[in-house]
């Protein structure tokens, strides 16, 4: 129990905060480096997905010995400047199949997004409508008992 935990502290050290660091440091420099922007870019993309992917499937893999040990060594591999981890999962599995489904994935979102405008508008009027109404009542009320308390 306690190696998990020990285990999960330094896979946020290790995972996050020092590649988010990194990544402050490129962005923040006077003249920044392009490969290194574009190395923590795709570092970025690779976790978005894997943590998409473990979140749905955690019920399966989270239970397998050695899990977050390693999820631990996986993400080490990712950034390790000798292993280039990064560059060749980016290049070998993710820009493929995102370039392969572009079209696909950019419909679906622009669908996605259209159909949440959608629902918040709507729930938003529901909202105002609602407010509104209760607002009236309020008024009614008052109106009510000023004229009770003037009898």
């Amino acid at each position: 129990m306690i190696g998990f935990f020990l285990t999960r502290v330094i896979l946020m050290v290790v995972g996050y905060i020092y590649p988010a660091y990194e990544c402050f440091k490129s962005v923040e420099r006077t003249r920044p480096v392009v490969e290194q922007l574009q190395f923590w870019c795709q570092y970025w993309m690779i976790i978005a997905v894997v943590t998409v992917f473990e979140r749905l499937a955690d019920t399966f893999i989270s239970w397998l010995p050695l899990y977050s040990e390693a999820k631990l060594a996986f993400v080490i591999y990712l950034w390790y400047p000798k292993t280039k981890g990064t560059t060749y999962i980016y290049s070998t599995f993710l820009r493929p199949f995102v370039a392969k489904h572009e079209l696909e994935i950019d419909r679906n979102l622009n669908e996605l997004t259209i159909r949440a405008g959608d629902t918040f508008f709507l729930y938003w009027q529901r909202a105002l409508a609602y407010a509104q109404t209760r607002f009236y009542e309020l008024l009614q009320y008052l109106a009510s008992i000023s004229r009770s308390s003037r009898s």
